[in-house]
């Protein structure tokens, strides 16, 4: 199954803007991930982030990049769409934001072994070809003891519904490009645990995401869109998402690089 993920190169002069729906991420989603990653660095895992060496697998425009670097981390950014590096560059450029940016896959990151204290990778798992290739690549750049910050989507009949049909195919509700994701690629919390786990990722925790609204807001507000009352931006305020027990849709969690054994005594 593949996806066609070259609509990045197409749409790259667009993820700050708005009135397209790459505006969902930065205004829906991004701020309880964002939360709850720091918190994962901060309070679960004791980290001070300032001076962090922080990489950002499929950075896109650069909404989660942006965020760790006014912590203070060292942020590294990866994307295969070289006109969207080239958005996320310029746009940290105009906030005053150190970043670097680099063109790469996450099949080949174009970082030397055990170099980061911190990967992040966010709406990317579902897109790629080979889950276990990708996560391999994570797991060698990260120094032992390193944490691994993710979110992506689970693989359910709800999430068919939700992702796909409404949000992609019907044409009263659909609001993303057709072929954005595909159920195939989806990825169940026990297949992304069994794959961290055979790369030597210690898998600590998965937790829902969800919108806060009522199914009458946000449909409501879908309307509203749709008759060009608000902006894709102010949708993703109304859905603005929350942590939430069920994992059904999406879903986004932490993992730790092992340390080496101890060699035996004697």
């Amino acid at each position: 199954m593949t996806i066609d993920n070259a609509i990045y190169d197409h749409i790259a002069s667009t993820w700050w803007d708005d009135s397209n729906p790459l505006a969902l991420l930065r205004t829906a989603i991004n701020p309880a991930r964002f939360q709850y990653f720091r918190e994962v660095l901060v309070e679960k895992c004791g980290l001070y982030p300032a001076g962090l060496q922080l990489l950002d697998v499929g950075c896109g425009g650069g909404f989660l990049p942006e965020e760790f670097a006014r912590l203070g981390c060292r942020v590294m950014g990866i994307d295969p769409s070289a006109p969207t590096i080239e958005a996320a560059a310029a746009h940290a450029r105009a906030s005053g934001l150190t970043i670097d940016y680099r063109v790469g896959t996450g099949e080949q990151l174009p970082v030397v072994d055990a170099s980061c204290d911190v990967v992040s990778c966010c709406d990317v798992l579902e897109h790629v070809a080979s889950l276990d290739a990708v996560v391999a690549e994570i797991s060698r750049v990260l120094r032992p003891g390193g944490i691994f910050l993710y979110d992506t989507v689970n693989r359910t009949l709800r999430s068919k519904i939700v992702m796909i049909k409404v949000a992609q195919e019907w044409p009263l509700t659909h609001i993303v490009p057709q072929h954005l994701h595909q159920w195939e690629m989806f990825i169940t919390p026990g297949e992304l645990e069994a794959a961290l786990e055979r790369n030597g990722l210690g898998h600590r925790e998965s937790i829902g995401v969800a919108p806060r609204s009522s199914a009458i807001v946000l449909l409501g507000s879908l309307i509203a869109l749709k008759r060009g009352r608000i902006t894709f931006a102010r949708l993703g305020e109304r859905m603005a998402m929350r942590r939430s027990r069920d994992l059904s849709v999406a879903y986004m969690g932490y993992a730790v690089k092992d340390r080496p054994s101890a060699p035996p005594e004697g």
